[in-house]
């Protein structure tokens, strides 16, 4: 796993053993910073499920202003400390070892952010509670983007789903908000698009 591109380009990054974490893979990451590549210059980041650091640091690296990395796993911070040194993107980071919820709750009304990447490990779950923090808290700048990534499945989906708005339109509601279209309504789905497995969606809040 590498830095694609940037002031970091072609670093590679450290990684946790085992099955703790789910780096995004390269084709998926690509498509994602390929959707952001004009909103991220001097933009203030959160990186929530860090893991390896891997979204944050390749932001750092494109231009980003600052990234808050958490983790409520010790060892995946440690990884994302070593990684942050690594790519000399260290003196723009902020990492803590902290749970989603907990850090949320604590930045409520008082962070703001341009970008903030989900990505927690595909069973967890987690998405849904995060957006509706996010929400609650006002976190996300007037303009900013939420970058999602959830499991599609590893079943084929046929050339005609793919076209089907109403297909990714359930996909998205099932997978990123949990099924709640309370949720749903207070963001708007910029785009949603499929690598691999990987479901790339991006989310600004609904005006």
């Amino acid at each position: 796993m590498r830095i694609i591109t940037g002031n970091a380009r072609g670093i590679q990054l450290r990684t946790l053993e085992g099955d703790a974490t789910r780096p995004t893979s390269d084709r998926a990451k690509e498509a994602l910073f390929s959707m952001i590549q004009f909103d991220i210059e001097g933009r203030r980041c959160l990186d929530l499920f860090a893991g390896s650091g891997q979204l944050g640091l390749e932001a750092l690296s494109r231009g980003a202003e600052h990234c808050v990395f958490t983790d409520s796993s010790k060892d995946a911070v440690d990884i994302v400390m070593e990684n942050a040194k690594k790519t000399k993107l260290f003196d723009k980071c902020r990492i803590s070892n902290i749970g989603f919820s907990q850090y949320l709750k604590s930045a409520a009304e008082k962070e703001k952010f341009d970008l903030i990447f989900l990505d927690p490990p595909y069973a967890s779950g987690f998405i849904p509670e995060a957006l509706s923090l996010i929400a609650e808290g006002e976190l996300l700048r007037a303009g900013g983007r939420i970058i999602c990534e959830t499991d599609n499945g590893t079943a084929p989906v046929s050339k005609k789903k793919l076209k089907d708005d109403g297909y990714h339109s359930e996909q998205v509601l099932s997978q990123v908000f949990g099924g709640d279209k309370s949720l749903s309504e207070k963001f708007t789905v910029a785009k949603t698009a499929l690598y691999g497995r990987a479901r790339i969606t991006l989310l600004e809040v609904a005006l």
